[in-house]
């Protein structure tokens, strides 16, 4: 397990590096941990090291782990979220990544009003509009947000993209420029119960990319636990 110390280590410096280079404050950016397929062991060192947000893909994971780790983190669902599957962690979890349609927003306030709570989310843009990815288009952005806005169970909390796989840098700062510009064009709205506190883009091979365009929320799962074993 020293691999994860290590591995931890030298993120949080780099992080640290390119935030200093920017002058932002080093604890400006939230580092969430993906643990799609990892070991419980390997989750419990990382916590251990002073991991406490944990981002799952899949429902059924990030409530096993919820069972285990119980209070020890924060849980982040950063998956694409099934309308069906909303009541098992709607009053769970400490952000929802992945808003992308009207069905999704109503069924996340009905169950935020019968618990009585108010759910935190990020809204899920595509921004290169790829097929294989969830996602609205950044034209759809706003509109959606304003419909939103009839729910009152839901705070929309910031924005989160996945950028294509690539090595091509400029796409990706374009994309990541693109995001950050539509966080500080829906802000400069005021709308009431939206505040976007979270740009929530960078994944292991991208995060650097992401936050010199702005970001202040990554998710890394390779980055510190290895290679995934599917």
């Amino acid at each position: 397990m020293i691999y994860i110390n290590d591995n931890l280590k030298f993120i949080k410096e780099d992080i640290e590096n390119i935030l200093s280079m920017q002058g932002r404050n080093k604890d400006s950016v939230n580092i969430i941990a993906v643990t799609k397929t990892i070991d419980i062991e390997s989750i419990q060192k990382a916590i251990e090291l002073g991991v406490r947000d944990i981002g799952e893909n899949r429902v059924q994971e990030l409530m096993e782990k919820m069972n285990v780790f119980k209070k020890n983190a924060n849980y982040h669902m950063i998956g694409h979220l099934q309308t069906n599957k909303v009541k098992y962690i709607i009053d769970k979890v400490s952000l929802v990544h992945s808003l992308d349609r009207i069905s999704l927003a109503k069924e996340m306030d009905k169950q935020a009003k019968q618990k009585d709570i108010i759910v935190d989310a990020l809204i899920q843009v595509n921004v290169a509009e790829e097929e294989s990815k969830f996602g609205l288009s950044v034209k759809e952005v706003i509109p959606f947000i304003e419909e939103v806005l009839n729910f009152q169970n839901i705070n929309i909390k910031g924005l989160m993209t996945i950028a294509p796989f690539t090595n091509d840098e400029k796409l990706l700062r374009d994309i990541f420029r693109k995001m950050y510009n539509l966080k500080q064009n829906i802000n400069d709205k005021n709308y009431e119960n939206v505040d976007l506190e979270y740009l929530s883009m960078g994944m292991t091979n991208d995060y650097r990319i992401a936050i010199e365009e702005g970001s202040n929320m990554v998710r890394i799962g390779t980055g510190i636990f290895g290679k995934r074993n599917y």
